[in-house]
């Protein structure tokens, strides 16, 4: 279970609506992760609400500048060695789908201070910029005895298939994996196809989701186009789903929600439901 079933809880109820609704396992994630560390606690006090579920993965790392992004890489890899879990979770940036819409517009000025990654550099030079940061996240990972897997988001210069495996092949961390997204994956063109060819021992982890059609040359937005319940979008899940088995990856699915309708029902109604779609599609 991602923790978008849960969507308005905190990490602790991210792991009680996990353990009620039938999941097998948990994957941690910012900002309630982070929201949990602030206010004081600890990696270790997860441990007790836990009691021995599993942990599939625990992120976001999201690209930063290098004091923050080096800051935030070793708090979710220090959590996630404490709780068991076998891989951190880093996304391409920018994380924040306006920065990218307002530079394509023109209108983000050189005073503004949000992180603008690898924008405006030319292709070479974003995959040189990115994969610098995928490496220092790996290294980081690995001095604390776990993975990292790569998310390509939709909406940043790094999103597709092809960049992501030329970045492995650059960068040679043995702890290195990808997270297989089907919104991330479909918003930026990558197909089942592309999944298919994918080598089963790369694959981490598969978000199961849903998303609405994007008109052709929009920036994908997940706020605009994640608005939906899984199943009642554009994408084919269980074509993406055979894809993924057809690899033979044989590890974690999860469910991954952003609808603003189905964020303020209960969330257990909404975590079970989810897993029973997952597991239908599973069958």
């Amino acid at each position: 279970m991602n923790s978008t079933a849960a969507f308005h809880g905190t990490t602790l109820r991210d792991i009680a609506v996990a353990k009620a609704t039938g999941f097998d396992a948990v994957e941690l994630q910012t900002p309630k992760l982070f929201r949990f560390l602030d206010a004081g606690y600890s990696g270790h006090d997860l441990i007790e609400p836990l009691d021995g579920f599993p942990v599939s993965g625990v992120g976001a790392i999201q690209e930063a500048p290098d004091a923050e992004f080096r800051h935030d890489a070793t708090r979710l890899a220090e959590v996630a060695k404490i709780v068991g879990a076998p891989f951190v979770q880093m996304c391409t940036g920018p994380v924040d789908v306006r920065v990218v819409k307002e530079f394509r517009a023109g209108t983000l000025t050189p005073q503004d201070l949000r992180y603008r990654g690898a924008l405006g550099l030319t292709d070479a030079q974003t995959l040189t910029e990115t994969a610098t940061r995928v490496a220092l996240a790996a290294d980081i990972a690995a001095d604390h005895g776990v993975g990292l897997y790569l998310e390509p988001l939709a909406w940043s210069p790094v999103n597709r298939v092809a960049q992501a495996l030329e970045i492995f092949d650059r960068i040679d961390r043995p702890n290195l994996k990808l997270c297989v997204d089907f919104w991330h994956f479909w918003a930026a063109g990558d197909t089942p196809d592309d999944v298919a060819a994918l080598p089963a021992d790369l694959i981490a982890a598969v978000h199961v989701c849903d998303g609405l059609h994007i008109p052709a040359g929009e920036i994908p937005d997940q706020g605009i186009s994640r608005n939906v319940w899984t199943g009642a979008g554009d994408i084919p899940l269980q074509e993406w789903v055979d894809a993924c088995r057809s690899t033979g990856y044989d590890s974690w699915y999860c469910s991954e929600i952003f609808c603003d309708k189905v964020a303020e029902l209960d969330d257990e109604l909404v975590a079970s439901t989810l897993r029973n779609t997952i597991g239908m599609l599973l069958r």
